[in-house]
């Protein structure tokens, strides 16, 4: 998947602005059940899905039937993400909230911040990074995991900014001046989705909010965690 090109458009600075999409499994099937959540490179030819999907199945020692819906689930979310490829996006605000509310096997994190859409200096996995070495996170599935909290808050947002543009193309249809009205109304810009997952962004935690919004770790015990996945279980059901 290509980036069209325009005249303002960057090459990625670092590797890590790769466009990389959200993918969120959970699948049920003999009475056993299989959560994941992880990026794929939409770029990747569609039979790296089933090769991933067998892999998986041979790995977690999953019944064989798993392997049709993982890989299913995976081109379903992967053909999603490319139908908005090219679709101009409104977004009145180019700085928006990111929350992580999350536990990862014994470690709880919550922290607020602002993303900036505009500054390209740096990118989720890279915050990820910088913030586990911060917090002195020792955990290795953390760092993957938060990256994986603001990549899919981030598609939720292009997405609701695509229906936004939709929505504003369907009302002044006809009339003069229409695809002007997209780029300038409310300050926002028209944007292609990729831009928004291929280059890097950036977050902005302003001093003055540092303890506002500062971050939360907890190191929870076995039993704190065990309370916790019954209740999650509980909610499931």
């Amino acid at each position: 998947m290509k980036l069209p090109a325009t005249s303002s458009s960057k090459a990625p600075v670092k590797p890590t602005a790769d466009n990389l999409v959200p993918i969120r499994l959970d699948i049920e099937t003999e009475g056993q059940r299989y959560k994941d959540a992880f990026t794929w490179n939409p770029s990747d030819p569609d039979s790296e899905v089933v090769v991933f999907a067998k892999r998986t199945v041979r790995d977690l020692k999953l019944p064989p039937q798993f392997i049709t819906q993982i890989a299913q689930s995976i081109q379903t979310q992967l053909t999603e993400f490319r139908s908005y490829e090219g679709q101009d996006m409104y977004t009145a605000e180019k700085i928006v909230p990111i929350k992580l509310d999350l536990r990862v096997n014994h470690t709880l994190i919550k922290d607020h911040f602002l993303w900036d859409l505009n500054n390209y200096e740096s990118d989720p996995e890279e915050f990820a990074r910088t913030f586990c070495n911060d917090m002195g996170i020792e955990d290795p599935e953390v760092g993957p995991a938060v990256a994986f909290a603001i990549r899919e808050q981030l598609y939720e947002i292009a997405i609701q900014s695509v229906a936004s543009a939709r929505e504003i193309k369907i009302s002044k249809k006809g009339r003069r001046g229409a695809e002007h009205a997209i780029s300038s109304k409310g300050g926002g810009n028209a944007l292609d989705l990729m831009k928004l997952f291929r280059y890097n962004s950036s977050v902005v935690r302003k001093r003055k909010e540092w303890y506002v919004y500062e971050p939360i770790v907890d190191i929870l015990s076995n039993e704190e965690v065990d309370a916790l996945e019954a209740r999650e279980d509980r909610n499931t059901r």
